[in-house]
């Protein structure tokens, strides 16, 4: 039974779209304290106003990253949330997990938390949500020493380093995105667990200008493999694509009619640089003005 009034967090669940407060009230079944997490954010509504204190310093032994300090300003009125600090675990290049490791995960944060989790940070990281002081070292021992994992950076710290799928999976990485970000993870180690910084700084790599991992908009140091050497262009295959004859977007775009393609404005004139033109039916590219 919930424990809390929540009118305005209801109407969350009224929409045709998945529901985080459903899913925090299924959880509050097995992890009580997931009932003051409605109730803290309910209040927020509805005063419009926050009631997280300011995080402060927590963390393990050793570390000074890695832990969130969460405390609400009302801890009486939502004693299971009077500590909810956050974990972050730093994630595997390219984010691979097997069932095994994930299922290890869970039954070690029902252990010593709430069960809630992120998948992942907008930095990368696997976020844990909420736990007490006293949890935290018993939790830090089981991770690194039962699975062999560890804490990932927060703070003014190195954030944890994040990649692409890379050459593990893309036929468009010009680079091996898990090698460079795993070694530059192992060699930084110290900046990413004692912040050291008057900031936090990002490493993050693609493989692509496609840039999947988000790098230019999420990180200070954004590597993005590119092609060497002049750009080779297939004429016959330009030709064909202008004829119609090769489905545009790789089809993604079928039983969609917006007419023929057409190359000057779909893609000459979007150029930024303005490097490429069309002479008669072969693509031109002025290499030392392209700017990928």
């Amino acid at each position: 039974m919930a424990k809390h009034e929540t009118p305005l967090l209801d109407q969350l669940e009224s929409g045709p779209w998945p529901s985080f407060v459903t899913d925090i009230k299924r959880q509050a079944e097995k992890k009580p304290e997931c009932w003051d997490i409605l109730g803290v954010l309910e209040l927020s509504y509805k005063e419009r106003i926050t009631h997280w204190k300011h995080g402060g310093i927590v963390g393990v032994f050793g570390y000074g990253g890695g832990i969130v300090g969460r405390y609400v300003d009302l801890p009486k009125r939502f004693p299971g949330v009077e500590h909810f600090h956050t974990i972050r675990v730093a994630q595997p290049a390219s984010k691979y997990y097997s069932t095994a490791n994930l299922r290890q995960m869970m039954d070690l944060w029902e252990k010593h938390g709430s069960g809630m989790t992120n998948f992942h940070g907008s930095t990368g990281d696997i976020i844990l949500l909420g736990t007490r002081t006293e949890n935290l070292e018993p939790f830090f021992w089981d991770l690194t020493h039962d699975m062999g994992q560890d804490l990932g950076g927060s703070g003014s710290n190195l954030r944890t380093p994040a990649n692409c799928v890379g050459q593990s999976r893309c036929e468009w990485s010009c680079y091996d995105t898990e090698e460079a970000c795993h070694h530059l993870t192992m060699h930084y180690q110290d900046e990413i667990h004692r912040p050291a910084f008057p900031y936090k700084f990002k490493f993050k790599f693609s493989g692509c200008p496609n840039d999947c991992v988000a790098a230019i908009a999420r990180s200070d140091v954004s590597v993005i493999g590119t092609w060497r050497d002049e750009i080779r262009i297939d004429q016959a295959g330009v030709k064909e694509y202008v004829a119609g004859n090769y489905p545009a977007n790789g089809g993604a775009h079928s039983g969609r009619d917006w007419g023929a393609f057409d190359i000057q404005k779909e893609v000459v004139d979007l150029c930024p640089t303005e490097c490429m033109w069309m002479e008669g039916d072969e693509l031109k590219i002025d290499d030392k003005e392209c700017t990928r």
